[in-house]
């Protein structure tokens, strides 16, 4: 007999439990089928401020707090003995200015959880490995691939689907919707070590990017728990990355050795978990939603971990499918790709001009140019909260021309500025020489 979901959505992580949750709070029945067994290993445990409107409307957030997960204000930049950082409760948008950084094995685990306590129907181990959407209603084949399980495919009917599934990119794949990202492809290297951080100096909260003094292109994660722990990651070109060696852990301890700052806050770490990669993860789809279903978070769109985007990204597209789907499930019509599609690619494309801008330099200068406005400050600051869809920010409604400007005047009073500090440089040495002439000519002749 064929079973009926009214909704399924695939996955559990971030994407997958808040919109379950916000379709059962609203009064729909979901079912999640997730592939993997929970806890599991997740990156992207860097959250932005933006993610807690989310966790809040889903009704989480007091587990999330109870949690004890570490605490996050800001981001902190360093490049050689360039250092600078942004406190996001500096901002121009409003909403919430602090976060956290988390365990994502943890915090996945704590929103799953209580998207069950709030109903929904939790599946660990059944894996999607068909779907139709030609007929009357979609139809999905999930296999239960728990040890000793009945392996057989069931066929699921259901009104419609999320898919939720992260890297794994189910209805993508099974669409044919995959298509090349137009970033270049970049490989990370990463562990998470016992960090023994005692420069006081160092802020647990907020995460902190190394640039590679050599490679500007080569960046570095820093990410504190509250256990006195830290994730650690180095991203760079795949074949940059590549040529270093193939022992993981040996190819990330050259790199952090090859940054100063990075070598020097942690001196006292204990590197004692193997090292892990993922390189090709910036990922595209040729639509973002069908008939019968709509792609969520990295199963649709994932840029770079830089700024930590990805969740913030998939609990923006959880928000605004489902919103959609409420009201086609109510009888609305809906246009998916104006109330959808759109105004979630504006946020996206959005973090794609300032991933750009990282890697190319311009976006880079203006994080480190020194006696920039409060005001800009507090609009950039905004972005890298995860604000990016807030278009009464001039840094968002116009992100490709503003940046542009911004890194041209940041670089004009940088060279301007350098330019003036060498001349007064010289000119001291030449005033310098001029004094002590008569003083080294009287030494000479005696």
């Amino acid at each position: 007999m064929q079973e009926h979901h009214e909704i399924v959505v695939i996955g559990a992580g971030p994407a997958g439990a808040i919109a379950a949750a916000l379709l059962q709070r609203r009064g729909h029945k979901v079912t999640i089928f997730e592939r993997q067994r929970f806890p599991r290993f997740s990156i992207g445990e860097s959250l932005l401020a933006h993610c807690l409107e989310f966790v809040e409307e889903a009704g989480m957030m007091d587990a999330v707090r109870a949690a004890g997960f570490q605490e996050k204000n800001g981001a902190a930049f360093a490049c050689g003995d360039r250092y600078t950082d942004f406190d996001f409760r500096d901002k121009f948008s409003p909403g919430p200015g602090t976060t956290f950084q988390v365990l994502r094995s943890r915090f996945d685990q704590v929103l799953a959880d209580e998207a069950a306590r709030q109903g929904v129907q939790v599946h660990y181990e059944h894996e999607v490995v068909a779907a139709d959407f030609d007929g009357a209603e979609p139809w999905l084949e999930v296999r239960d691939v728990r040890p000793g399980a009945d392996a057989t495919p069931r066929r699921i009917s259901t009104r419609f689907v999320l898919d939720a599934s992260g890297y794994g990119r189910v209805l993508a794949r099974m669409l044919d919707l995959e298509r090349p990202s137009k970033l270049p492809p970049r490989r990370a290297i990463f562990t998470h070590i016992e960090d023994r951080i005692d420069d006081p100096a160092f802020d647990r909260q907020k995460i902190l990017i190394s640039v590679h003094p050599e490679h500007e292109d080569v960046w570095f994660w820093t990410i504190p728990f509250s256990n006195g722990r830290c994730s650690l990651g180095v991203v760079g070109a795949e074949e940059k990355i590549n040529a270093a060696g193939t022992d993981l852990m040996a190819t990330l301890r050259h790199w952090v050795d090859g940054a100063p700052n990075l070598k020097r806050v942690l001196a006292n770490a204990v590197w004692d978990t193997p090292a892990n990669t993922i390189g090709g993860y910036s990922a595209s789809v040729t639509s973002l939603h069908g008939r019968g279903w709509a792609l969520l978070g990295n199963a649709a769109e994932f840029l770079d971990p830089v700024f930590s985007s990805g969740v913030t990204i998939a609990m923006h597209s959880s928000k605004l499918a489902t919103e959609c789907l409420d009201r086609q499930l109510r009888g609305e019509t809906v246009d998916w790709e104006a109330d959808f599609a759109a105004p979630l690619m504006l946020g996206v494309q959005c973090f794609r001009t300032y991933v750009q801008g990282w890697y190319e330099g311009s976006f880079r200068d203006v994080v480190f140019f020194e006696n920039a406005q409060p005001q800009i400050r507090a609009m950039i600051s905004s972005i890298l909260a995860g604000y990016a869809w807030d278009e009464r920010n001039p840094f968002v409604a116009e992100h490709e021309r503003r940046l542009a400007m911004l890194a041209e005047v940041c670089r004009g009073l940088t060279s301007r500025r350098a330019a003036q500090a060498e001349a007064e440089a010289k000119a001291a040495a030449a005033a310098n020489a001029t004094t002590e002439t008569p003083q080294l000519a009287s030494a000479a002749a005696d």
